[in-house]
């Protein structure tokens, strides 16, 4: 059963393109949404098991900007990379590739694991006039009071991985685990957007192209932080937290944003680690201001 998008009548008015680029011996699969002579070209990453398709709300409320996504390497329509181990030192490598390829100078966005790529591509000397971070990994998975969560979750993937690989890839994709992960993120009590992110769950988390590559990315998303590139980023960097966010509690990411030399933070109350689904013209809101000129209209 189709669940209709809240956001589908505004991400209609929006022009958007479909691209591929050869990247690191690989073609990375690419949108473009908005018009090409807009003011401001924003290059969005993804988190952990998505794909372009969950930053598309954000995107419906950002009318006149550019916005290009790209799928992961091992996610949705893009291939993993040939011959590389798929860790935080390749997706990063792989972000600087793209960003030269096609939008040269473009801000950087990334949500979630995203956050953690686009940090330490910036970090390792992407050019980029400004970053955005929504809901960002700003604390050790591996520590605090998730941390027996996160390493049940090491044990999931590793015997996904493990498993004959019929087996293995049936349990990484079970609808039942992909149900339970969303019912644990969604915080809003709206039946109808609950129901849409279910749906956006049950379309999209499980479009990884193989179970090694998956369990790379895993290992990558819980053995780094944003924390790990904060004090080496000088560029102007917008934080968009959740105030109930159960992957980085709001404490942790206050205290991340004090490792920015430049960071700006907005905290969105009543959601959780989906601001990209349940609050997106929040995010979009915060985004524009941020990319306004000093003193000038909001773009």
């Amino acid at each position: 059963m189709t669940v209709p998008s809240p956001y589908d009548s505004r991400l209609r008015t929006i022009p958007v393109t479909r691209g591929e680029v050869p990247v690191l011996g690989g073609s990375t699969a690419y949108w473009t949404y908005g018009p090409e002579d807009a003011s401001h070209t924003i290059v969005a990453v993804h988190g952990f098991r998505g794909e372009h398709h969950g930053l598309e709300p954000v995107v419906a409320y950002l009318p006149g900007i550019r916005v290009i996504m790209p799928d992961l390497p091992g996610f949705g329509e893009t291939a993993p990379l040939p011959g590389h181990t798929h860790d935080l030192a390749a997706y990063a490598a792989w972000l600087t590739e793209f960003v030269t390829a096609v939008a040269p100078g473009a801000v950087i966005l990334g949500h979630s694991f995203g956050s953690i790529v686009t940090a330490a591509a910036v970090a390792d000397g992407l050019p980029t006039p400004r970053l955005i971070l929504i809901n960002p990994i700003g604390a050790p998975a591996l520590e605090g009071p998730k941390g027996v969560m996160t390493r049940l979750a090491v044990l999931y993937y590793a015997l996904g991985a493990r498993l004959p690989e019929t087996w293995g890839t049936a349990l990484l994709r079970h609808p039942a685990i992909v149900r339970v992960m969303s019912e644990t993120m969604a915080k809003t009590r709206d039946r109808d957007l609950r129901r849409f992110v279910h749906a956006q769950h049950d379309e999209y988390f499980s479009r990884f192209t193989d179970r090694s590559t998956l369990r790379d990315a895993f290992l990558t998303s819980v053995s780094h932080d944003v924390r790990d590139s904060a004090p080496r980023i000088a560029v102007p960097t917008l934080i968009v937290a959740a105030q109930r966010d159960d992957i980085t509690p709001i404490e942790e990411v206050r205290k991340l944003a004090d490792m920015f030399a430049d960071a700006e933070l907005v905290e969105i109350a009543q959601v959780g680690h989906l601001i990209h689904y349940e609050t997106p013209a929040e995010a979009a809101g915060a985004i524009r201001r941020f990319l306004s000129p000093p003193g000038g209209q909001v773009p």
